[in-house]
């Protein structure tokens, strides 16, 4: 399937133009993304269950109504980062590892547009995922909406660019083997300190002040604000997410390797 998929966006956009290439080439990724079993669990079941497991245990050190508000923002953090790290990192380098990026090499794509065309079939996924937990959020626990929508989805947006990216540099540059294990791993570890099911100040200082400077963290801390009626504009989470953002973008333009 990805074969003939890929045959198809390089014959079909040998002569248009950039832009439509890439709106080309994500439209197929987001379709074989839903087409694989194991995508679907990770990005769209798996964060689902977690909000109902730990809203519903009421575990989390806040009163009953307030669980929800803040396992919300903790849990949307953690689908980006299955999302676009794991999922789409994992997926594109087993796509290296068995040429099929070799023979998108030979396409009139450039490296950037590639990266760019699966940063947007991912946004176009998370848009699903943030649609998803909000309904069960709201059907199962009365959670209402509150903070800055407009601010929410730029740092939705934010987040999901630097995932993205994260996976990308990883697969383009790492034997798949290496990315399955470096996915997971750091997915693991941004569950523990992210801060998005348990808060950082439970955690030691010195670990937490480590914490909040991972993009993890930051996106988590910038969601519970967006999403929160009275609080202060997050200024220092979404400027280390910026630069997170940046930074990892860049890596994975610059060493993203087609084999």
């Amino acid at each position: 399937m990805a074969t003939s998929t890929i045959n198809q966006n390089t014959g079909s956009s040998t002569a248009a133009p950039l832009g439509r290439q890439i709106l080309n080439q994500a439209q197929f990724e987001l379709l074989l993304t839903l087409r694989r079993g194991e995508n679907v669990l990770v990005t769209l079941i798996v964060p689902v269950l977690l909000l109902i497991f730990f809203t519903s245990l009421n575990i989390v050190p806040f009163g009953r109504g307030q669980a929800v508000n803040f396992l919300l923002p903790g849990i949307l953090a953690l689908a980006i980062i299955a999302a676009g790290m794991v999922n789409l990192g994992i997926a594109t380098a087993y796509e290296r590892y068995y040429g099929v990026l070799k023979r998108l090499g030979g396409s009139p794509l450039p490296r950037s547009g590639l990266i760019i065309a699966k940063v947007i079939s991912i946004l176009v996924l998370e848009v699903i995922q943030v649609l998803i937990l909000v309904g069960v959020a709201v059907l199962l626990y009365g959670w209402q909406p509150a903070g800055s929508p407009l601010l929410t989805a730029l740092v939705l947006a934010l987040g999901t660019i630097t995932f993205a990216a994260s996976g990308l540099a990883m697969a383009g540059a790492l034997r798949a083997e290496m990315t399955l294990a470096g996915a997971n791993a750091l997915f693991l570890l941004f569950i523990l300190l992210g801060g998005g099911i348990l808060p950082l100040s439970h955690l030691p200082a010195p670990l937490a002040a480590i914490a909040q400077y991972l993009p993890a963290a930051a996106l988590t801390q910038a969601l519970q604000a967006t999403m929160t009626n009275g609080t202060a504009f997050p200024g220092s989470p979404l400027l280390v997410l910026t630069i997170w953002a940046v930074i990892i973008l860049l890596v994975a333009i610059r060493t993203f390797k087609w084999e």
